[in-house]
């Protein structure tokens, strides 16, 4: 393989990466700003501001609808977290949002087999039992109240304030969600808060998607399966659960676009359970790791990841001792079938559908009008020069 025809090869796989997670970003990313704009924290608290039964169960579903890829979940179950909502209840919405989605699970049902779409669902509830469970007893409230305080005053974002926001402004916190929700104010609001938070994450996106193209591209798969012990019993399913999550990290590899890797690694051996715990292993990626540090700070981002990885390896694991007596996994490895790339399907539609609604956003955003406060601080300013006439 050529320089040139590896470069361009890697920068094709990264565009169709990009092009299959982009209806994703918009939808993740313009509800995190809908969240931020109409949300007050009140609303939060009482909806999701625990993880008892009710929330966590309510978070559940919300992730499930929302069918966001890991970038746009993470930014959302941020915002989530800002506006009042318990940090556990808004990492299991992230969860749920990855992971109990029908559009992965279709991918894995194509791609490798239903028994593997059905782990998917089966492990992601046995996640968000776990992380209920851990999360609470491993995280002082401390870093929480640090954390919820980072992120109110505006240092996550390092240089990209939300302008033309609410950040501070107490007026939309009387009015209502849907007198905000019909006001023009209100929608450029929400679209301040989407392109503000695509903006602080530009470099991240970028990294990830070109990293993920190039290494689909360049790394060959016996590299990967090389890392991984096979034909031990217990201990090499103990490996290859806990060593998937690590390989996503290094894969870089996000949401849908890891499910070929995924393929073949089962195509060359992997346990059922190493497969699984790769597979949701995506909100652990090295560039998401970057933002959890940007968004919650170093020490709580560390401690995510200790947990995440966990119950990632836990749950690929059980998943697989419950499945093997009811002879639920595959017995036969297919040939590893290779993605179509780019085609006239219902991801085009939806991107094309994305791409309006994230132009609107952005006019929105551009053509926002100044709130009154300001108008009326930029008077204040101009006071003196009118006295002195």
């Amino acid at each position: 393989m050529g320089i040139v025809s590896a470069v361009g090869d890697s920068l094709y796989e990264t565009f169709s990466m990009f092009w299959e997670t982009l209806w994703a970003l918009v939808l993740g990313f313009g509800l995190s700003g809908a969240v931020q704009a109409f949300a007050s924290r009140g609303q939060m608290q009482a909806a999701l501001g625990d993880h008892r039964a009710g929330a966590v169960g309510r978070a559940s579903f919300l992730g499930m609808v929302s069918s966001s890829c890991s970038y746009a979940a993470a930014a959302l179950a941020k915002s989530l977290f800002a506006r009042g909502a318990d940090f556990t209840t808004s990492m299991v919405f992230m969860f749920a949002s990855t992971n109990l989605v029908l559009e992965l699970g279709i991918v894995l049902w194509l791609l490798i087999g239903w028994p593997f779409a059905l782990a998917e669902f089966v492990g992601g509830a046995l996640m968000i039992a776990l992380l209920t469970l851990i999360l609470p007893r491993v995280i002082p409230l401390r870093w929480l109240a640090d954390a919820r305080t980072r992120l109110g005053t505006g240092g996550e974002d390092e240089g990209h304030p939300h302008h033309g926001t609410s950040g501070d402004d107490p007026e939309p916190e009387r009015r209502t969600a849907r007198a905000r929700m019909r006001s023009r104010a209100g929608w450029s609001d929400a679209a301040g808060h989407t392109i503000s938070d695509l903006t602080m994450l530009r470099k991240e996106l970028v990294i990830g998607f070109l990293v993920a193209g190039f290494a689909t591209v360049l790394v060959p798969t016996a590299v990967w399966q090389s890392l991984f012990l096979t034909g031990h019993g217990f201990w090499s399913s103990l490996e290859n659960a806990l060593l998937g999550p690590l390989l996503a990290i290094l894969a870089f590899v996000c949401s849908i676009g890891n499910v070929p890797l995924a393929a073949a690694l089962w195509v060359g051996g992997i346990s059922f359970g190493g497969v699984i715990s790769f597979v949701f292993a995506d909100l652990i990626t090295l560039p998401l790791l970057l933002i959890y540090r940007k968004y919650y700070g170093r020490r709580l981002a560390l401690r995510m990841l200790a947990v995440f990885w966990a119950v990632m390896s836990a749950a690929g694991l059980a998943v697989e001792y419950l499945f093997k007596p009811l002879d639920l996994i595959p017995n036969t490895r297919p040939h590893l079938v290779a993605p179509e790339g780019l085609s006239w399907n219902y991801t085009t539609v939806l991107n094309m559908v994305a791409l309006v609604i994230f132009a609107g956003l952005y006019w929105l955003y551009r053509t926002r009008r100044a709130k009154p406060a300001t108008r009326r601080y930029r008077g204040i300013r101009r006071l003196p020069a009118a006295l002195a006439k």
